[in-house]
């Protein structure tokens, strides 16, 4: 009986965090449900930082969630720095460079990475061709420089 309690109990947790994990993505998501499709080679890039320039797809970059294709130039060097929210990246084109304390990735066209929030790292992209990636957070965009 007390195993069985203890199961049931578990069941019902998993169940709670689950739902609240559900409803939250749900709130962070687009409200609108609408078709988007956007083409890289057509998108509206504007300059976020020198050597870096983003097409907002998607939510509001400055406010929270959010989806857009990201371009850093040939050897852009970001620095080593945190964000507050998570990012998922996936590359389309050239090759996006990312080292932390366990080592360095090369993220070329086809290849995904999450980069959780406050994870201290450094960013950048591969010489001859810069890097093209589709990048959606689940908050606002931020660079913190690390210390």
């Amino acid at each position: 009986m007390k195993r069985l309690l203890m199961v049931s109990g578990m069941a019902a947790t998993l169940v709670v965090t689950c739902s609240m994990g559900f409803v939250w993505g749900q709130k962070k998501q687009p409200t609108k449900k609408e078709l988007i499709f956007v083409s890289a080679d057509e998108a509206k890039f504007k300059d976020v930082v020198p050597g870096v320039s983003k097409a907002i797809l998607w939510g509001d970059h400055d406010k929270g969630p959010y989806g857009a294709f990201t371009k850093f130039a040939p050897g852009n060097d970001a620095g080593t720095h945190t964000h507050t929210n998570d990012l998922w990246i996936v590359v389309v084109r050239g090759a996006y460079l990312y080292k932390d304390e366990a080592g360095e990735k090369r993220v070329g066209p086809g290849s995904f990475i999450r980069v959780p929030g406050g994870k201290k790292h450094w960013s950048g992209s591969d010489v001859p061709e810069g890097a093209l990636f589709y990048e959606e957070s689940s908050g606002k965009f931020d660079l913190v420089p690390a210390k």
